[in-house]
């Protein structure tokens, strides 16, 4: 049996998660991301070096851009196989990718008009990387899958999907490649979720697995306690009500706009808060949201609780759901402080931009960040201090109030993480950490060989490595 594992992204950085698996003639694709960080963005635009046509299946982590954000590029190159995940995943995947190719399609509107105006050169044709009708495209693919059933989905390979607590509908993946009477199981921890969370379950745990690719996004730190979490978004909104400005939080539309909801809604209900408008301003977190109302047995009981005792978070006094362009502008004249949450979490694109652009020369604004900023996005530049930033071609001096809550991350932290592969019975015969930049990777993998003496690489993109 020969078993090839090659890292096409997420490998010493931290999006565009996508590996290939070669098993005895089947190929299978474990997700498919785009590459957020400008370092990277160019990778996005590179040939996918197979044939997608040749692609067997698509295995789907969980629905954020950097683990689904090329499908609709490799559908429009030839992929005709099935795109297995949760049902939850399915549908907000699709949103997503419909979002994020709108996005591109004003982005290119947008630029292409500057670059005219400004008699600019850009290095690639100025279009999108892919289109609504690529995205589109996409939805007849999606086979659901619920948690814990196995289903083949190539020659000799199967995959069982286990919930990752990250956010609604997200999995780790058990691949089990047979061959002869002989198998092998690759883990794929995905992006590894933490305990006790709002809305979500826990983690999942495991007692062996032959090979374990596991993220290492904050593989080398520890979270702030989350017990800190209300109370520190309750002093932000404190401090910006009494300077009269407003609260802008560039948002993730999955589940980190749902749990800055529920937060709100119960800092709210506690008269914790002074009463305030919160908006909600982002189409695709709405339809999210709405998408957790369909799978109710995903909460956890304290969720379940909250909805069957009429205290949804997702249904507050205040609270406003702007869906439309005019909605989103008409903020703006709205006297005293409103929270915004908007898109996108890393203000790479979306409406987030916009209310950037209002409020971040303002004083008494602040802008809070409550989520990962990689490397070289304006949400990182921001959140690092700059004093000037580009938005929409012109410069904007940074004099808004700059805040962050780290507690809130999605993401299991250094310890979490060892915690999580602690449940290991069984040595495996090799882990690679992948999902994390390159510092955060390093320290985490060297934690791992000290602690367990375990085999482990941190492979870089386009490495390929042949399992025994």
């Amino acid at each position: 049996m020969r078993i090839r594992i090659t890292f096409l992204g997420a490998a010493q950085n931290v999006t565009g998660s996508r590996y290939l698996v070669e098993a005895d003639g089947s190929r299978v694709l474990v997700d498919c991301g785009l590459y957020q960080e400008r370092d990277f963005a160019d990778r996005n635009w590179d040939p996918f070096p197979f044939p997608a046509s040749q692609i067997d299946a698509v295995l789907l982590t969980h629905a954020h851009l950097d683990h689904c954000g090329l499908l609709p590029k490799l559908v429009r190159e030839g992929f005709r196989g099935r795109i297995h995940c949760t049902a939850p995943t399915a549908e907000i995947a699709q949103v997503v990718l419909l979002d994020a190719a709108h996005i591109q399609e004003e982005d290119a509107a947008y630029k292409l008009k500057r670059h005219r105006k400004e008699r600019r050169q850009s290095p690639r044709p100025v279009e999108p990387l892919y289109t609504t009708a690529d995205a589109e495209r996409v939805q007849p693919h999606f086979q659901p899958v619920p948690y814990q059933t196995k289903v083949n989905v190539a020659k000799g390979v199967a995959a069982t999907f286990h919930d990752a607590g990250h956010v609604f509908g997200s999995s780790m993946i058990s691949v089990n490649v047979s061959r002869d009477g002989e198998s092998r199981t690759i883990l794929f921890s995905g992006d590894v979720g933490r305990a006790n969370q709002p809305i979500l379950q826990d983690p999942t745990t495991f007692e062996r697995a032959d090979y374990v690719l596991i993220e290492s996004t904050y593989g080398d730190r520890v979270h702030e306690p989350e017990k800190d979490v209300p109370e520190a978004l309750a002093e932000v909104i404190e401090q910006t009500d009494r300077a009269g400005g407003n609260l802008v939080m560039p948002c993730f539309a999955l589940e980190r706009s749902q749990n800055i909801l529920y937060y709100l809604s119960d800092l709210l209900r506690r008269d914790r808060i002074p009463p305030m408008m919160v908006f909600l301003d982002s189409p695709m977190a709405i339809k999210i949201t709405e998408i957790f109302g369909k799978y109710p047995e995903l909460y956890d009981e304290e969720m379940r609780s909250r909805i069957a005792n009429a205290m949804s978070p997702f249904k507050f006094p205040g609270l406003t759901m702007t869906r439309t362009v005019d909605e989103s502008k008409a903020i703006n004249r709205i006297k005293g402080t409103v929270a915004i949450l908007a898109g996108s979490g890393m203000c790479t694109g979306g409406r987030i931009k916009h209310h950037l652009v209002n409020n971040i020369e303002r004083p008494e604004c602040t802008i809070l960040f409550v989520g990962y900023q990689a490397k070289n996005t304006l949400g990182r530049a921001i959140s690092g201090g700059a004093r000037e930033v580009r938005i929409h071609g012109q410069i904007r001096g940074v004099r808004a109030r700059i805040a962050r809550i780290h507690g809130m991350s999605a993401h299991a932290d250094r310890q979490e993480l060892l915690r999580w592969l602690s449940t290991l019975t069984a040595k495996p015969r090799g882990v690679f950490v992948v999902h994390g930049e390159t510092e955060s990777a390093e320290s985490f993998a060297g934690l791992l060989r000290r602690h367990d003496g375990w085999q482990v690489a941190v492979p870089k993109y386009r490495d390929t490595v042949t399992l025994d």
